[in-house]
């Protein structure tokens, strides 16, 4: 058995955009000071104008709610927030306050703001920040960046970095399943499935990266230039003729790398995350076969990014690099034989 909570009602703050390990580490200070909990979780209006890709409003309330009915039943409640203090400066039944060596500062303020209207101060209950595994401060911002898993784990191990990897036979199978969302056309007219595709999608809000010979042309094609592009000068494992080559100039930055078929090679890699780093469209012209980048390329780009590949004889595959999409890739890649 734990100490009894010694304050009545504690005040939690914040956007709790992708809930963390450092999250968590806040609310459970919250729940063992505090008979009762309330957290404040900021509008959808107060968050968009932090980042972009910020989860809503609901997503974020219910995933608070997820963890307090699995951590403190009937003792946490959830509220939206509409400014930068809320009700916590005319509280009158809050005694404590939950708050980062950032936010103190705000919660001394708050205090200030009690005072003058004739209520106790809060006490403040400072939490310091979580590191992650490799030795960084937890934050919804680098989860946001593709950066480290909600409990802080890289999504790119950097045992990979330096490596060549060789797709093991487990891996094939699932490799050829898509993943993600098939849009249909005739092979012959690839811009029927790829304007599809465009139609669902909000390219001025997400990062927009084509894998493949064909898709690169066909977004092209239609005045679509991608954010990254990847080809190799093949389709179907065929050498395209010198007509039908990917148009470069279409892009600002022209990178290079080598990759021999079914391995994953640390110029490819490195070409990736220089290409992420690269604010104006870049293309990487692969040497060998870029089939396989996709799983290196998720685990770099930011989770508002959005791949693209053809599927043979079908159409073209959407993958949003969602976290489930990352988590996929990683244990794909754990598959994976060092050459």
């Amino acid at each position: 058995m734990g100490d009894a909570p010694q304050f009545q009602l504690c005040l939690v703050g914040g956007t709790f955009d992708r809930l963390h390990a450092g999250h968590r580490l806040l609310l459970d200070a919250a729940v063992k000071a505090a008979q009762r909990v309330e957290v404040h979780v900021t509008s959808d209006a107060m968050a968009d104008k932090k980042a972009v890709n910020m989860e809503s409003f609901e997503t974020r309330r219910d995933e608070l709610l997820n963890w307090a009915d699995a951590n403190a039943p009937k003792r946490v409640t959830v509220h939206q927030l509409l400014d930068a203090h809320g009700p916590a400066p005319e509280h009158p039944r809050a005694d404590c306050i939950v708050a980062t060596p950032e936010t103190k500062s705000e919660c001394e303020r708050i205090n200030l703001k009690r005072e003058s209207g004739g209520l106790p101060p809060l006490h403040i209950i400072e939490v310091s920040h979580l590191l992650d595994v490799e030795g960084a401060i937890m934050s919804s911002s680098r989860i946001r960046n593709g950066e480290i898993d909600a409990d802080g784990h890289p999504w790119f191990s950097s045992q990979w970095a330096d490596v060549t990897l060789r797709m093991h036979p487990r891996a094939e199978p699932e490799l050829k399943t898509p993943m993600g969302t098939l849009y249909k056309g005739p092979e012959q007219s690839p811009e029927v499935a790829m304007l599809g595709a465009l139609d669902d999608m909000k390219t001025d809000e997400i990062i927009l990266i084509a894998v493949g010979d064909v898709t690169v042309s066909t977004l092209l094609s239609l005045d679509v230039v991608p954010d990254m592009a990847f080809v190799d000068g093949q389709t179907k494992r065929k050498a395209l003729d010198s007509d039908d080559q990917v148009d470069l100039s279409a892009f600002h930055h022209v990178l290079n790398a080598s990759n021999p078929p079914g391995v994953l090679t640390p110029s490819l890699q490195k070409a990736v995350a220089q290409a992420c780093r690269l604010e104006e469209p870049v293309v990487v012209v692969v040497d060998g076969e870029e089939d396989l980048a996709p799983l290196y390329i998720h685990l770099h780009v930011p989770l508002n990014a959005v791949v693209l590949y053809g599927q043979p004889g079908q159409g073209v595959v959407v993958q949003p690099s969602s976290t489930e999409t990352k988590l996929r890739c990683r244990r794909l890649l754990e598959l994976f034989e060092v050459v």
